[in-house]
């Protein structure tokens, strides 16, 4: 506890209070001691949101069931791509911040970390209630398919509620990370995440940062090898400092992929083989899906060099931001990604707005579908980013590739 707390003090000094929004007339004596009593989290059941995408099979099934129509079987893409993109533009944002002397007690507050936990169980009664559904012979390939869909989205945001477990200090959360990440077998993101793009971020020799110019589906085979060599490498050299075989139960990679392996082979002798082809397509589109946030979270940003060569410290500027409600409801907060590079052990719930950080045009639920879309994806967010950099496209992440044609048409400089 005495660690968190020390966070805690640490966060308190380094960050400026709260701009309070027009309309709450806090005097500022007051400001200083608002406590939990006098403090209410606007936000608080809406976390509960955040199980309700591991709840689609279910409610799919169930839909199915009252209206006939197979196409319920696609319900978690159709709520995530089409729904939240929606909500969000509906609802619109909440830049608001927890004051800060709430934030201990906020984080202490286990009630957000149940919301977590929860997420786990429901996620795997939704894959084996899947192989029973695919295995049943009940379904038209394309009705498979759909729940295939479901459930890989399902996967997909599973990877972002083991992001928040995997970078706890306890050892239950991060156990808990891993068990989340074995439905999409990409055990290894939890080392080369928190070990490798922490440290990049923002960085042409990060693999989960993408540069300007560079189109979502080049940047997928490159983050998904890169990601792999990354982890593959931290892990190796962990295992060298203790003197213990990259090849043993001691390394972390080996152990994560094992997990997934067990899980697929026990669904396949519980169900039959007839899964194994669904089992290996929600895989993919979850970690997929994984892979589009990291597209979309640094994009061009660049931390410049200093004198000696190395990067600059990473700073709010460094990630895009968004405060569209919904979608940040559904996602934990990752879309206040600054202040998570900032603060990577704070909890979701105390995730801090800045103002410095640039700002995405809309929810990531609506950036994800943009960005499948090269093409809108540029039209969108090059401008913006050219602007966030003043101007001077030259201080941008650029795809080496695409430099020439950047520089000709947004010039070398101011």
């Amino acid at each position: 506890m005495s660690d968190m707390r020390s966070q805690v003090d640490k966060t308190a000094v380094s960050d400026p209070a709260p701009v309070e929004p027009a309309g709450h007339h806090h005097h500022h004596h007051q400001e200083v001691d608002l406590g939990p009593a006098d403090w209410r989290d606007a936000k608080r059941y809406a976390w509960l949101l955040g199980v309700f995408v591991p709840l689609t099979p279910f409610l799919g099934w169930g839909l199915v069931e009252a209206t006939g129509l197979g196409a319920f079987w696609y319900l978690a893409p159709f709520v995530v791509f089409v729904v939240f993109p929606l909500l969000d533009l509906l609802i619109g944002m909440d830049p608001t911040n927890p004051p800060d002397s709430v934030l201990m007690w906020l984080e202490q507050d286990r009630y957000y970390r149940w919301i977590t936990y929860a997420f786990i169980p429901i996620q795997y009664a939704g894959l084996i209630f899947a192989c029973w559904q695919w295995s049943g012979g009940g379904l038209a390939i394309w009705e498979s398919i759909g729940l295939a869909l479901t459930v890989g989205v399902v996967g997909g945001v599973a990877i972002n509620t083991a992001h928040e477990l995997g970078h706890k200090r306890q050892s239950m959360e991060r156990w808990l990370s891993r068990v989340a990440l074995a439905q999409t077998g990409y055990g290894h993101f939890f080392i080369e995440h928190n070990r490798g793009h922490h440290v990049r971020v923002a960085t042409p020799e990060d693999p989960a940062s993408s540069r300007m110019g560079e189109g979502f589906w080049r940047f997928l085979p490159r983050t998904v090898a890169g990601s792999l060599r990354s982890a593959w490498g931290i892990e190796a050299a962990r295992l060298d400092r203790l003197g213990a075989s990259h090849w043993g139960l001691r390394n972390d990679i080996l152990t994560a992929w094992a997990m997934t392996a067990g899980l697929f082979a026990g669904l396949a002798l519980a169900f039959g083989p007839v899964v194994l082809p669904y089992l290996l397509l929600q895989a993919v589109i979850g970690f997929c899906l994984l892979e589009v946030v990291n597209y979309l979270e640094h994009y061009g940003l660049l931390r410049q060099r200093r004198d000696d060569g190395r990067y600059e410290r990473c700073r709010a500027e460094h990630s895009w931001n968004n405060n569209n409600v919904a979608s940040n409801v559904l996602l934990f907060h990752l879309q206040r990604h600054s202040d998570h590079h900032a603060h990577p052990t704070r909890r979701y719930q105390a995730l801090r707005h800045k103002d410095e950080a640039p700002q995405l045009p809309t929810g990531y639920a609506g950036m994800i579908v943009l960005a499948w879309c090269p093409p809108l994806w540029r039209r969108g967010m090059d401008p913006r980013l050219v602007e966030h950099y003043d101007g001077d496209v030259t201080r941008a992440n650029l795809d080496p590739r695409s430099r020439e044609r950047l520089l000709a048409r947004y010039g070398g400089g101011a």
